[in-house]
């Protein structure tokens, strides 16, 4: 199947009789005919769901979707983009261990690689993404377990060169974790381009109606765990009585540690509701991102050509700084998602973000609805001025997500705005 089908048909498939739209299997707990087969449902070695704080018949079809769309084995569903984040790094480091993460990310998420994991052991270095490799390697040390980055960074809009840095990350022998949030795997699949781990927050394209928050960590099962860095996964799990992951789950070995060990032990997996709720966001995924993007580029190119307006950032303007990997990596469109500075001080841009009538002043993104949003005030408020710059942000920035509305309506929005500026 094509992945637009594959939005409407994968993870779930009814038999005869039964219903079109995926169940809500609502229920902690699930019933066995003997204490023999719940034994083996402890011991790893049987199929089936112990209970819904690791698995939900509702929330693993939702998986299997999203681990099909993005081309992995397997997938594991989270209640925030953070939490996938937070298991995608705790699944594979320790205290003592280091990692490298490109500066151009999500504020939320520079906190937490430099302040909440440096609590648990875990250092950080941030990096300029486009460094050439030479300059990279040498950010690399002997504790180097891990390589982080944004497909398309939020919200600078950076686009990654992902060959190059999962080039580099396997040039170490570790794994390269992505974010492909805004990009979704409609616009690109990274674990073709040599990624290891993918992770979304759900919460933004995916969902794409403000409904509810959310994560997915998806493993491409093609990073070889046995190469002597990895003794979790290599050597006997005692607490599941010497399961050694490598051996017993092959290629599912990390997304299988993730949900029996991770998230048995940190809880935060989605209710059936919610999965169900993102499974209908799923099924339009194709159909909305489209649209986001053709609008999207129309708005940057009004934008681009306004004397009130400084710089835009959207890859897929000609002169922007990133358009020769938008067509490699994004030739679909690059998402909704576009950020520009308005001539003036931080107050200019405020002033003209409240004029706005049809766009919501919202902490949010990768929405239907059209919302105007300054990072510097609000999302990535916790960040240093050093940070802000190293994450592309300048004060007067504003990230402007382009909803699904008529064109014509939305432009006549931000024309109106100005004129109050």
């Amino acid at each position: 199947m094509k992945i637009e089908t594959k939005c409407l048909h994968e993870g779930y498939k009814p038999g005869n009789g039964e219903p079109l739209a995926l169940p809500i299997y609502q229920s902690t707990t699930y019933n066995y005919d003997s204490t023999e087969h719940i034994g083996k449902l402890f011991d790893l070695t049987a199929e089936g769901h112990m209970y819904s704080r690791i698995s939900n018949p509702t929330v693993a079809a939702v998986e299997e979707k999203i681990a099909a769309l993005e081309g992995g084995v397997g997938a594991l569903c989270t209640t925030s983009g953070q939490a996938a984040i937070l298991i995608s790094i705790l699944n594979i480091l320790g205290a003592g261990d280091h990692f490298i993460s490109t500066s151009k990310i999500y504020g939320g998420t520079i906190n937490l690689f430099s302040v909440t994991l440096k609590k648990f052991g875990i250092e950080c270095t941030f990096v300029d993404q486009d460094l050439p490799e030479e300059e990279l390697q040498k950010y690399f040390k002997e504790n180097t377990k891990a390589v982080y980055g944004e497909t398309l960074a939020n919200p600078a809009l950076s686009v990654l060169d992902i060959e190059k840095f999962a080039r580099l990350a396997h040039k170490n022998n570790v794994p390269f974790i992505i974010d492909n949030t805004f990009a979704t795997p409609i616009l690109c699949r990274p674990i073709e381009y040599g990624a290891d781990i993918v992770v979304h927050s759900t919460t933004k394209y995916m969902d794409g109606q403000a409904i509810q928050v959310g994560g997915v960590i998806v493993d491409s099962g093609n990073f070889d765990w046995c190469n002597g860095k990895y003794k979790e996964f290599t050597e006997p799990d005692e607490s599941y009585h010497g399961v050694i992951y490598t051996k017993d789950f092959g290629k599912a070995a990390f997304i299988t540690k993730a949900r029996v060990q991770m998230m048995r032990d940190l809880g935060v997996y989605p209710s059936a509701n919610a999965a169900f709720l993102l499974n209908l966001g799923l099924q339009t995924l194709a159909v909305r991102i489209e649209r986001h993007c053709e609008n999207a580029k129309k708005v940057a190119e009004y934008l681009n050509n306004s004397e009130k307006v400084e710089f835009v950032n959207y890859p897929a303007l000609s002169d922007n700084k990133y358009y020769q990997l938008y067509k490699k990596y994004l030739p679909k469109g690059c998402s909704g998602v576009i950020s520009f500075a308005i001539k003036g001080t931080r107050e200019t841009a405020v002033k003209f973000m409240d004029s706005l009538k049809l766009a919501s002043n919202a902490v949010h993104v990768a929405d239907v609805h059209t919302l105007v949003l300054h990072p510097a005030s609000s999302t990535h408020r916790q960040l240093t001025d050093e940070q802000l710059v190293a994450a592309g942000i300048s004060p007067g920035l504003i990230r402007l997500s382009v909803g699904i509305e008529n064109i014509e309506d939305i432009i006549a929005d931000l024309e109106q705005g100005f004129e109050r500026i």
